[in-house]
């Protein structure tokens, strides 16, 4: 007895130094970020890239060492003199769009926008990728195009489906999507893949995931050893169900599960709404898969690497990375962190 109330005590420790590096955490990403502010004013904002001009430039820097040194310099003189026709007919970034129901931009071609999403349990990058999808339909035109480079391994169910949601405003206004998955799209990755018109994948990418899960840690019986007694007042019955520090009756047991089940079904009537050509009740077994077995479920369309994709329409498109910059990278991590910390008893995570 002795020996379970001094673990109890131990436990409660744990549990308070837990909490005091939480503290910590938050502390320090609040005052780094003031810092950042302070340094770094005019950090936030949209940022683009022409896509097309950095592999020219990763191509003149190959034929300097390459080729003989007056043929690459003609070559990049000549190049530098097409570059600048172009931008005396309009922006470099092709802003300036032409009359509605064409591409619109300063050299007639179709225009192709690279979004990149890094995802995390609590999908974080969401904020900017509202902002990125904003800024490219408003501009956006038939014969446009949207390249997604997904990167998500899931999490907590209602950020996953507010990104999905972001690329969903994409596709609904007509606009050609595609994900490009080069690593991994799993469970709320996969929520949000399915939303394309197109999903290419590496060979090796994990794919699907299609299921939910919630891990909650229990201690009750040993606060109860060590007389610790742990009070929850709630109006509803079922406002908590399993939590860390009640007891579980068979009761809360089952609504947990009854609400497990229920997310479970919404996410698969959302890929199936959005990727009908697969077979739900196939994929929706919370397996993952790599890109060359995905695509014979379904799950993936086409076996190429966003390099190469991107690549072959360079050939034939004006490509721009868009990026909304938020700053502070160091206190947006910390605060990842701590939210992903805070988020371990979540009750619906998708991954």
């Amino acid at each position: 007895m002795s020996f379970l109330r001094e673990y109890g005590l131990f436990l409660l420790e744990t549990l308070t130094v837990v909490a005091a590096i939480v503290t910590v955490l938050v502390t320090v990403a609040v005052l780094v970020g003031r810092t950042a502010r302070a340094r770094r004013p005019d950090a936030r904002g949209l940022r683009v890239r022409n896509l097309n001009r950095t592999f020219e430039d990763l191509g003149i820097a190959l034929r300097s060492h390459t080729v003989p040194r007056k043929v690459a310099k003609a070559q990049a003189r000549a190049l530098r003199k097409q570059r600048k026709a172009l931008d005396a007919k309009g922006p470099v970034t092709g802003a300036a769009e032409g009359p509605a129901g064409t591409a619109g931009t300063a050299s007639g071609r179709p225009r192709v926008f690279v979004l990149d999403f890094h995802g995390d349990i609590r999908a974080t990058e969401v904020a900017g990728l509202r902002e990125e999808v904003t800024a490219v339909v408003s501009v956006a035109r038939p014969g446009d195009e949207v390249v997604v480079r997904l990167e998500n391994p899931g999490g907590t169910v209602h950020d996953q489906g507010f990104a999905a949601a972001q690329l969903l405003r994409v596709r609904s206004r007509g606009v050609r999507l595609v994900v490009a998955v080069d690593k991994v799209a799993a469970s709320g990755g996969y929520m949000m893949a399915c939303v394309a018109d197109r999903i290419i994948a590496a060979p090796f990418a994990v794919v699907g995931s299609i299921g939910v899960i919630t891990e909650i840690p229990n201690v009750f019986r040993l606060l109860e050893r060590a007389g610790v007694e742990f009070e929850q007042v709630t109006g509803g019955e079922y406002k908590r169900t399993v939590t860390p520090f009640t007891q579980t009756t068979p009761a809360k047991r089952e609504k947990l599960t009854e609400q497990v089940a229920d997310i479970h079904a919404l996410f698969k009537e959302w890929v199936a709404t959005n990727r009908p050509q697969v077979d739900i009740e196939r994929v929706a077994t919370g397996e993952h898969w790599y890109g060359t077995r995905a695509v014979e479920l379904g799950l993936v369309d086409e076996l190429v690497t966003s390099d190469d994709y991107l690549l072959a329409r360079a050939a034939e498109a004006d490509l721009y990375s868009v990026r909304w910059t938020q700053g502070h990278r160091t206190a947006r991590r910390l605060a990842s962190l701590v939210s992903s910390l805070t988020s371990m008893t979540s009750a619906d995570p998708l991954r």
